[in-house]
């Protein structure tokens, strides 16, 4: 059962650091000077979620949220991919 209150607190700890971190790319994401700093903190957002989602399922003993994690780790991937074909397009034009 102490076991089980350190994972929790490890859990706490790790999900307060995960947020604080959302918060600063949120920041950058609203701050950011150009279209290329921004996508970059929209997809750092995307990590962190799937992050908390990770730390979420551990704590709780939910291993089917980290399907969910998975699923929205590649949506945030292909829309990176998908922005940097369109500034390939862009460029080129």
């Amino acid at each position: 059962m102490i076991f089980l209150s350190f994972g929790s607190l490890y859990g706490s700890i790790a999900l307060a650091i995960l947020c604080s971190a959302l918060f600063v790319a949120f920041c950058r994401l609203i701050r950011g000077p150009s279209l290329p700093d921004r996508v970059v903190a929209l997809d750092l957002i995307a990590a962190i979620a799937v992050a908390i989602n990770a730390v979420y399922a551990i704590i709780t003993d939910k291993p089917i949220l980290l399907d969910v994690a998975i699923v929205f780790a590649l949506i945030g991937f292909l829309g990176t991919v998908a922005f940097a074909r369109y500034l390939e397009k862009g460029v080129s034009q």
